[in-house]
């Protein structure tokens, strides 16, 4: 085995195959007009009405591969179902650095990012009180029809559409979401230990399900949702083992920290024979070495929605039963159930923040390996030009 991966948050090639696909997706996602007029309008973005002479600060990604620039945008018209939100705080996402550094494919440009966001309703919608805090994640709207959404799968709807990807996000000030996929966020959680639960609790949730009932779990990559799904698996009663990047003291910390029974570099082996992994890392060269660490029976998930190209590997790795499988999005009853899950824990979020209009250090942070735990926009208090 290498004695080091590739720990790069990015690949610079896109394989023409994901490009294509991504292509076809794009083009049922911007085709909404087959759709009833009600639910064409939960698609709705800063460009698609707007509030005459009200502004909001935002940072926005202009072009792929830029840096982001702050600028004053029109205030979104809302539009039927939805709810006004003053951001209070927005996670900075992986999935983020994956749309900002170009390695998923057209996105709504220009764009907002931004997926876990942590607001108070100001404005509309009937499921949540004016006031009340509420949270947005990555699914912003599904078509509710395809065969996806009827069989409880409404992550995998080919019509999806994505906060901070399809729809503008919370590097901003304000945003609008469909209010049908907004969470209430629970008690005893500060806008910035919450926003973390909204996309690498989710995901990371969803991973653990999907992992089955392993009693040693491996997780490769320890940041946002590896800090939070051990919390979780611990208090199952799993034993977690906790693979960084080579000479990653600060991760491997945490990790003991919260619980983990063995922390160390991905390139070597536990000292013990693992049930599952979960790979967060998007770096490929993981996958057979998450697959020699597993078990005959075991699973390997990869839970990130980019992941450089996987090497070829020996089919004795994948042989005796071994499962290899991907998680894609998440649904709103992963939500509901992690958050209801996550204060009984309790969970607890290791954050740093970053003022909004320091985005684009909060993803060098992230892009570099900075980060212990989650990163975090703290956005100022709504700040409305008129």
């Amino acid at each position: 085995m290498s004695a080091s991966f590739r720990w790069a948050s990015s690949c610079t090639d896109v394989d023409s195959t994901l490009a294509d696909v991504w292509a076809k997706r794009q083009f049922y996602l911007a085709d909404l007009r087959h759709l009833p007029a009600a639910k064409s309008q939960q698609a709705s973005s800063w460009s698609t009405g707007s509030v005459a002479g009200v502004t909001v600060r935002a940072m926005v990604l202009e072009a792929q591969g830029e840096p982001l620039v702050e600028r004053e945008l029109p205030r979104p018209e809302l539009q039927p179902g939805q709810v006004r939100l003053r951001v209070r705080t927005c996670g900075i996402c992986r999935t983020d650095l994956h749309i900002h550094d170009g390695e998923l494919p057209y996105p709504k440009l220009p764009l907002v990012l931004g997926h876990q966001i942590v607001g108070t309703v100001i404005e509309g919608g009937a499921a949540f009180a004016i006031g009340r805090r509420v949270g947005v994640p990555w699914l912003g709207w599904t078509c509710g029809e395809c065969r996806y959404c009827r069989s409880g799968r409404e992550n995998l709807c080919d019509r999806a559409r994505f906060t901070g990807y399809h729809l503008d996000g919370g590097y901003a000030e304000e945003a609008v979401a469909d209010e049908r996929y907004c969470f209430e966020i629970p008690e005893g959680y500060s806008d910035a230990q919450a926003a973390p639960l909204l996309c690498a609790g989710l995901i990371g949730y969803r991973s653990l399900v999907l992992a089955g009932d392993p009693e040693r779990i491996g997780l490769y990559g320890f940041g946002a949702s590896a800090h939070i799904v051990a919390q979780v698996a611990v208090s199952q009663g799993r034993h977690v083992f906790a693979f960084t990047r080579p000479g990653d003291d600060a991760a491997q910390s945490l990790a003991r920290e919260l619980g983990a029974k063995w922390a160390g570099d991905a390139a070597v082996q536990p000292p013990e024979e693992l049930d599952a992994a979960i790979i967060f890392a998007p770096v490929g060269e993981l996958v057979p070495a998450a697959l020699r660490a597993v078990r005959k029976g075991g699973s390997v998930v990869c839970a990130g929605i980019h992941m450089s190209d996987i090497p070829s590997f020996p089919y004795e790795l994948l042989w005796g039963e071994r499962v290899l499988r991907s998680v894609a999005n998440l649904t709103r009853r992963d939500g509901k159930e992690l958050l209801a899950l996550a204060p009984q824990i309790p969970v607890h979020t290791t954050v740093e923040t970053f003022p909004l209009g320091d985005a684009e250090g909060g993803l060098d942070s992230l892009r570099a390996g900075r980060i212990r735990g989650a990163a975090v926009l703290m956005v100022e208090s709504g700040r409305i030009s008129r």
